[in-house]
């Protein structure tokens, strides 16, 4: 297929092209004219918050979100009926299938890169055209955007298996300060805890004194590294007063039946627990979907394990009412083939793949987009990642195109110039 049939929006003129736009204050700017913190308070007070669910190695939209029983590449899962009548998921997601009432579902994906070590980052960043920066990934970008809520806690934090640590190269050209804290298999950052022979006093005199340290250190000094270093032990103080975040035992015993005890479904309740206590963005790492060989063993156990913790919570959401501000998105970095290889497994696919998401902004039951019979290709218009971003900053309220980023002076659009949201997803 020729990859240019997938890039329509590259032959028009953008919205800012068409405008002229220029960014006319420091900071990020509104085409208002407003600083972007004026435009951000109204937002703050809806406390947005978003959890992003990362199938790394790239789920099979196949035996997930867009299944094709009886057909030439369809595979031996059937598709089951979700709760929206005439809708239909992989077999292998019957609790997520159960909430498809509060999903949205894009089916007509289709993206550009096929390698892991470009698509990760490429699809986590946006893919905005090349301006000689590496843009932010989506949770530094929402919390540049969104700025404090009053929840004291970390603004961005990272569940993933193994090892955790400050991850600054998240945030791009924003500065180190809007990287993420990863939790490794969910457990507070090393050292948290404080140590019996230091009292409340100590510990307030140790952070007064840091702080005038780390003021005349930033005198002769570039001032991203310094706001990063205060950063990331403001935050371990707050951390200390929160030990309850990483408390599994106070997890109820049907919770964690619900959830699963596998790692997932561990990292997932906990994710639900962060929500609740706060932190805007969220995100849940699982590995291992890389299904080159014996795809639908694995899709079998990989999609299971997904299916039973995902769905517990978009449930639990909406139950406790947060979906209405709880952006949720469910992705990988690209697809699978629909033709099966040698090994009996699926290999990359961005042509077409399909993005689960719900809450925030976005219609409910909905599905957008279609791909061909074999699912080969895409049949309606297709979208990438640049639509999904511009889709997902309006979600939360931020109007994606009349607010950009200043860096250093030089105006950069928030999302891909020559793309737009997908009307069809947004409330």
């Amino acid at each position: 297929m020729n990859n240019s049939l997938c890039k329509p929006w590259e032959h028009r003129l953008s919205r800012r092209q068409w405008l002229g736009v220029t960014a006319g204050a420091a900071g990020v700017v509104g085409l208002n004219g407003l600083p972007m913190p004026a435009l951000a308070d109204g937002l703050k007070r809806k406390y947005k918050q978003i959890l992003f669910v990362w199938l790394d190695g790239g789920v099979s939209q196949l035996e997930s979100w867009d299944p094709k029983p009886n057909t030439e590449f369809g595979g031996p899962f059937r598709a089951i009926p979700t709760s929206v009548p005439g809708v239909h998921f992989s077999e292998l997601l019957p609790h997520t299938a159960k909430q498809m009432h509060h999903l949205a579902i894009c089916r007509s994906v289709c993206t550009q890169d096929d390698a892991h070590s470009s698509g990760v980052d490429r699809i986590q960043r946006g893919d905005a055209k090349n301006r000689g920066v590496i843009y932010p990934y989506f949770g530094s970008a929402v919390t540049k955007l969104l700025g404090p809520n009053d929840s004291g806690l970390p603004p961005y934090v990272w569940i993933k298996p193994l090892s955790g640590g400050f991850m600054h190269k998240d945030a791009g050209f924003l500065g180190a300060k809007y990287g993420s804290l990863a939790f490794g298999d969910g457990k507070p950052p090393e050292n948290l805890l404080k140590h019996a022979s230091v009292s409340d006093q100590d510990l307030q005199d140790r952070a007064a004194l840091r702080a005038l340290a780390d003021k005349r250190y930033s005198q002769t000094h570039r001032a991203g590294s310094t706001e990063a270093n205060s950063f990331v032990f403001d935050m371990g103080l707050e951390l200390m007063k929160r030990q309850d975040l990483f408390d599994t035992t106070k997890f109820s015993p049907r919770d964690v039946e619900r959830y699963g005890t596998h790692d997932l479904g561990r990292h997932m309740l906990q994710a639900r627990k962060m929500l609740e206590a706060g932190v805007t963005f969220v995100k849940v790492n699982s590995y291992g979907w890389d299904t080159h060989g014996d795809n639908f063993n694995g899709s079998l156990s990989l999609v299971s394990r997904f299916d039973q913790p995902f769905g517990a919570i978009i449930e639990d959401l909406a139950e406790r009412g947060m979906l209405d501000n709880v952006l949720v998105i469910a992705m990988s970095e690209f697809g699978r083939t629909p033709r099966v290889n040698g090994h009996l497994g699926r290999d990359h696919w961005p042509e077409a793949w399909s993005i689960a998401m719900a809450g925030s902004g976005l219609k409910k039951g909905i599905v957008v987009g279609e791909t061909n019979d074999n699912g080969t290709y895409v049949k309606t218009e297709p979208y990438d990642i640049g639509h999904m971003f511009h889709t997902w900053f309006n979600a939360i309220g931020i109007n994606s195109e009349k607010t950009e980023y200043n860096n250093a002076g030089q105006p950069l659009p928030i999302a891909h110039e020559d793309m737009h949201p997908i009307k069809e997803l947004l409330a």
